[in-house]
């Protein structure tokens, strides 16, 4: 059963970070030393991210406007991934130098080195970075994912589909995309809220503009389940395959007394598999996003029982 395959993969994983803990730092030899290791990671590393974005062409292009809050939300994450950013490029250049004696190796330094030779995030960057439990490679390749998308939006104009994982903070993106709604129809913010529409596969046109409310967003993982396009509805998983994409939804913004109602789960959507969080001073959870409706012929129970919920990052 796929709840056995998960269970089987965290243990193994816990196997391993337990060797991990038990390994000396000796190298056996004719391979490369340990920092001959890391200076090459290190550098493939600093080779592949771009520079800081340029926060004051950002603002240039898309200043502050009543009627699009998209605006802002596109130059407060510039602010963000480049806080991130710098601290990267930061780090790296001084492992470096500490790697060739230039300047001493701080246990922060030290602690960088170990765990990019084992494979992990670094603390010193998780510090400033949004959540991710993905190993040190993807982790990379997925931050290189995220700028580029915010590079073709500097570039080309807000995307038609928003990738939502993309999202330092996710629940900006959800408030702005309630306020362009709310200050284009001219009515209380607190009176807004979501409803969500599974888009069907294939017809990549629908995709091509912009809805006329709201916005359409893809990038989620549905774990316990999968979706079914030809149905349009949720369904059992398929044998051995935890993770399934999720349909492209339509979050439409709408007041209370006209959200659409049919059978449905109610399924949380998380950051990352961990599934908790803790709250930050504004309310948010730093891992819980929202909870959206999504088609279900079976009552919501059937779906709770098998953990049924929506990621927006997998742990590989």
């Amino acid at each position: 059963a796929n709840a056995d395959i998960a269970k089987d993969q965290k243990e193994t994983d816990l196997l391993l970070e337990g060797v991990l803990l038990t390994q000396g730092n000796a190298s056996s030899g004719g391979g490369k030393s340990k920092e001959e290791t890391l200076a090459e990671v290190a550098a493939q590393i600093y080779e592949s991210l771009p520079p800081l974005f340029d926060l004051e062409v950002a603002n240039y292009k898309y200043p502050v406007m009543y009627y699009e809050s998209m605006n802002s939300v596109l130059c407060q994450e510039l602010v963000r991934y480049n806080r991130l950013l710098s601290v990267i490029h930061k780090s790296i250049d001084d492992f470096g130098l500490a790697l060739r004696g230039r300047i001493v190796m701080t246990g922060d330094l030290d602690a960088l080195g170990s765990a990019m030779y084992d494979g992990k995030i670094p603390a010193m960057w998780q510090q400033k970075s949004y959540p991710s439990l993905k190993p040190l490679a993807a982790y990379v390749t997925e931050l290189l994912k995220r700028l580029r998308m915010l590079q073709n939006w500097i570039d080309h104009g807000a995307p038609s589909t928003f990738w939502i994982t993309g999202f330092f903070f996710t629940h900006a993106f959800l408030t702005g995309v309630l306020q362009n709604f709310a200050r284009k129809h001219k009515l209380p913010i607190d009176s807004i809220v979501f409803d969500f529409q599974a888009m069907p596969n294939g017809d990549e046109t629908v995709f091509k503009t912009k809805p006329p409310d709201g916005a359409f967003c893809d990038g989620i993982f549905m774990e316990g389940c999968r979706f079914d396009f030809d149905a349009m509805k949720l369904t059992e998983s398929a044998p051995k395959v935890l993770y399934t994409d999720a349909p492209t939804f339509w979050f439409k913004p709408t007041t209370v007394d006209k959200r659409d109602s049919f059978p449905h789960y109610l399924c949380p959507i998380y950051r990352t598999a961990e599934r908790r969080g803790v709250l930050a001073t504004t309310g948010h959870s730093s891992n819980f996003v929202i909870n959206i409706t999504i088609p279900s012929d079976e009552p919501e129970n059937h779906w709770i029982k098998r953990g049924v919920a929506g990621l927006l990052s997998l742990s590989y």
